[in-house]
């Protein structure tokens, strides 16, 4: 099915929902945020405390269109050819061949990517970018659709670097990963320790309900959705408040409105509408704009947050009327 209206594309959306909620329990923010950014084209950037299941997330989604799926365990001695791939010499034959590095599949599990240093961090930006990987001057496609997850911990957890500038930039979206509640918390205890060995949710349950094909077909539909004028400066605004409002040392770039155009999008497609609302816009604008821009010394001293500040942005700025 790669000729698809927009209310099938809606319905397929929620179908992927409830497959990966099969195995990850509660969450749903995430799921949600997950799901805008693959239909977006986008990556993530998701952070949390280890044991959350971001691993689980990321695995469920693969199995409900049948992608690919690769994890790459960042550590201070990873090198960037152990990502991207490397040529080797074969000396029967007197010729060079490539190995292809875990980068080249559908989804893309980069675990605890601020453990490397930089220029292995370095190594995903061009396949983030591009959707490719030069080795030794050839570039090499990876397949499509392709997504990066990447997992973070908490900067102030040792032995983390952080990320740099241009690639936080790279990321869609950026997923903050809390604590279960009590009533979720409970039931994920209870499905891991019902007659299993081990202490893993398994995803086994989870059923393939769309193909690599489908989610491209979804993602080129959520492309084409109208994006209003007044809507686009409405982006443009907000971003560019950031530049100059207090408690922000650092604004966002102009990288900043086209991911909130396209995060929006895919919001849009989710609802079955071909039409961005100023509403798509504030509803996603957190996770879009919290790691773009840099929050100030003073305002870190007296317990601010990022999403403090551009909530009060987001409050200041007057939305079209539509």
């Amino acid at each position: 099915m790669t000729d698809m209206t927009l209310q099938q594309a809606s319905e397929l959306a929620a179908l992927l929902k409830a497959e990966i909620s099969k195995a990850v329990i509660g969450q749903k923010q995430v799921v949600h945020e997950t799901l805008i950014a693959l239909i977006a084209g986008g990556n993530v950037l998701i952070e949390g405390v280890p044991g959350l299941g971001k691993t689980l997330l990321v695995r469920a989604l693969a199995a409900t269109f049948s992608g690919q799926f690769n994890r790459i365990q960042f550590t201070p001695d990873l090198m960037p050819a152990d990502i991207t791939g490397h040529t080797l010499y074969d000396m029967d034959n007197k010729t060079f061949s490539v190995r292809k590095g875990p980068v080249f599949t559908n989804l893309l599990l980069a675990d605890e990517i601020n453990r490397a240093p930089a220029k292995t961090q370095s190594a995903l930006l061009e396949v983030m970018q591009e959707r490719q990987v030069t080795i030794e001057g050839e570039a090499h496609p990876v397949p499509l659709p392709f997504m990066t997850l990447a997992t973070q911990n908490p900067l102030e957890q040792e032995g983390t670097y952080p990320l740099p500038e241009a690639q936080l930039d790279r990321f869609l979206l950026k997923i903050f990963i809390e604590y279960p509640d009590d009533k979720e918390e409970a039931l994920m205890v209870a499905a891991v320790t019902n007659k299993q060995t081990g202490n893993q949710l398994n995803i086994s349950n989870v059923q393939a309900v769309a193909s690599p094909e489908t989610i491209a077909a979804m993602q080129n539909l959520t492309s084409n959705i109208e994006a209003d004028q007044s809507v686009i400066d409405y982006a443009v605004r907000i971003v560019r408040a950031t530049r100059d409002w207090q408690g922000l040392s650092i604004g966002a770039g102009p990288r900043g409105s086209i991911s909130l155009i396209a995060a929006a999008r895919a919001q849009a497609m989710l609802n079955a509408r071909d039409h961005i609302t100023p509403d798509d816009i504030k509803n996603i604008a957190l996770p879009v704009l919290r790691h773009r821009v840099g929050l100030a010394p003073e305002m870190e001293l007296e317990g601010y947050n990022t999403d403090q500040i551009l909530q009060g942005i987001l409050d200041k700025i007057e939305a079209p009327r539509q």
